[in-house]
Formats: C-alpha cells, structure tokens, sequence
C-alpha cells in the first residue's frame, strides 16, 4: 500500500515533466530598437557678402551635407565677418565655441602656417593644383599645423592669384624697384609686409574687417592680400587701380574643431569629407575662368587693370625669391621653407 503512494506523486511528477518538455519553448525577447543617429546644429562661417563665389558654394556646401545626412546635420551660414575677423573665429573653433569656418588662415598662432601665401610659391593654375590641393605638399603641410590648434582640415577652396589694389595711380606700377610711396593695407602676416615693401610700397598691417573703413577715411590709399574678386566684392567703390601681379595664391580651407570632428561617427565624418572633396573639385574646375570675370567686373566697373607681361612678372618674383623668400625662412622656420624650395624647383 506504501509503495503505490510512493508511485502516484512520482507519476504525477513524471507527467508534468513530459508536459513541461512537449510545451513549445518561449519567445525571445524582441532586440532593442537601434539608437537613433545623432543629429547637429552648427554654424559655419566666412568672410565675404551674400550672393558671392564662396558664398554660393558655402550655400552648396550647407545643403549637401544635410542632404547626404538625411537632414540630420543643420548648417546656419554666418557670412561676411558676422562672427568676427576670420582669424578671431579662427581661434574660437580651436576652442569649440564656433563649429566650421571656410575662409582664409590667420598665422598669429602659427606663424607656420605662411607658408601658404608665400610670394610666388605657385606660378600657374597647375602649379596650385600640385601643390595645394588635397594630398598635395602644401595641402599635407596646412593641415599638420593646423592640428598644432585642433584644428582639422577637411578641404581647400581656391580663390585666386592676388594682386593689389590702389585708391590712386602708384609710378611705373609694374616695376618693383620704383618706390610708389603709397600706403596700404596689409593683413597681419609677415610675408604680406615684405612684399608690399619690396613692391615699393609702405606696409600697414591691418584686419581684413576693417580695410574697408580704413581705405574709406583715409588711412591707406590701397591693399594687398585680395584679388579681383574680393576687391570687387568688398572695395570697388573705393578703388581706381587694380594691378594683378600674382603675388600670392589666396586659397581657402574649409575646416572644423578638431574635437568635434573625433567625437563624430566614421559614417559622418565620410559624409563631410566626400562633401568637402566635391566642393574643392568644383571650384578648381572654374577657379581660373571666375579670375579672368572678376578681373573683367573690375574693368567694366571703371577701375583700371593694369597689365603685367611674363617678364614684369619674372622681375618680380626673382626679387621675391631673393629679398622675402630669405626672411622668411627665419620667421616661418628653416625647415618649413627649404622643403618648400626642395619642391618647386
């Protein structure tokens, strides 16, 4: 009789078990739903007025990266100096208060970074696009420096080949050794300075911002540091003379704090970089037809354009290499200099 108590509860738990086994597993918990991609609002800013070159291709630029990140990365445009001097924002997208600039490089920082616009480092378009554009040496060169101010490089953005511009007719405008006694603007890089005063003129270093008022009462009769285009954009009034004598390249960098740029997904970085890219292609693919315009708007405006011939220009640049080309190398570093001798010639 005990042993068939004994065997009820084993049978029962038997059962039960076969029952637990036939019973179909439960369902898996269903995955997390992935995160959402992040998304941005930022401003980018640069330094000329609304509906000019860089402006329009900012305005491309903008819409572009928030097109290819599904409206996730929001652009506000701050255009002529509304944030400040370039080098100001500058300085404040190395310390994170503004997102992206795309403008030209101030070199109070880094003196390093006159490399660029040293006197006739490029001679032609071509030379520009060896040299300057993505992977090139000056190109590799920016953008190690720039890090120097987390600071990071996304693109370049070639202007021009610059020139002077002038409130009154200098003597004998194409020949360096003539002293034109005339005041003018020069930004506050080094190499500017020296050119100018190898050029014959007396320097004046003063901010990009404030050319326009300083031309306008008085205090220099003419700049250096533009060319066609931005003089036309920001002094044509003021101005009579333009000569085009190729003493710098003006190129452009379309750059971001360099914290922000790690912070952010490789799928986002790609989408500024490409981005970037295709912005620098499309403006070397008309860089040197929108200088010849310019140069043209200055003329139909009533400003004289000066001539130069390939031996005007020769002169100068042989006076360049001799007279600037030496102090620099002692401002901007001997090694930054003499790679940059090892390359062009």
């Amino acid at each position: 009789m005990k042993k068939r108590i004994l065997l009820v509860p084993l049978a029962l738990i038997l059962a039960a078990s076969l029952i637990a086994c036939a019973a179909p597993a439960p369902a898996p918990a269903p995955a997390p739903a992935p995160a959402p991609a992040p998304t941005y609002h930022w401003k980018i800013a640069h330094i000329r007025p609304i509906d000019t070159a860089i402006d329009i291709d900012v305005n491309w630029l903008v819409d572009k990266i928030n097109q290819d990140s599904g409206g996730r990365i929001v652009l506000d445009i701050y255009p002529a100096s509304q944030l400040g001097d370039y080098s100001v924002v500058q300085r404040r997208i190395s310390t994170g208060d503004i997102e992206m600039q795309l403008a030209c490089l101030g070199t109070e920082e880094d003196r390093r970074l006159m490399l660029g616009p040293m006197p006739w480092l490029a001679k032609n378009y071509d030379d520009i696009r060896t040299l300057f554009a993505t992977g090139g040496f000056v190109d590799n060169m920016i953008a190690e420096f720039l890090l120097d101010q987390n600071i990071k490089k996304v693109s370049g953005w070639p202007c021009y080949f610059g020139g002077v511009a002038l409130v009154k007719e200098a003597p004998s405008p194409t020949d360096p050794d003539v002293p034109k006694n005339i005041k003018i603007r020069v930004p506050k890089i080094k190499s500017f300075e020296l050119v100018a005063e190898n050029l014959g003129f007396i320097a004046t270093p003063i901010a990009f911002a404030e050319m326009y008022t300083s031309m306008q009462s008085g205090i220099v009769d003419g700049a250096i540091g533009a060319g066609a285009e931005g003089y036309y954009a920001n002094i044509r009034d003021l101005i009579h003379y333009y000569l085009p004598n190729n003493d710098h390249v003006e190129y452009w960098y379309f750059y971001m704090g360099n914290d922000l740029w790690k912070s952010l997904s490789a799928e986002d970085q790609k989408i500024l970089y490409d981005a970037g890219q295709e912005l620098e292609k499309r403006r070397f693919a008309r860089v040197e037809e929108d200088q010849a315009a310019n140069e043209q708007k200055l003329a139909d405006y009533g400003i004289t354009v000066v001539s130069f011939t390939d031996a005007d220009l020769t002169k100068i640049a042989e006076k360049m290499y001799k007279n600037v080309w030496p102090e620099l190398r002692e401002d901007i570093g001997p090694e930054v200099v003499d790679a940059a001798l090892a390359e062009i010639r």
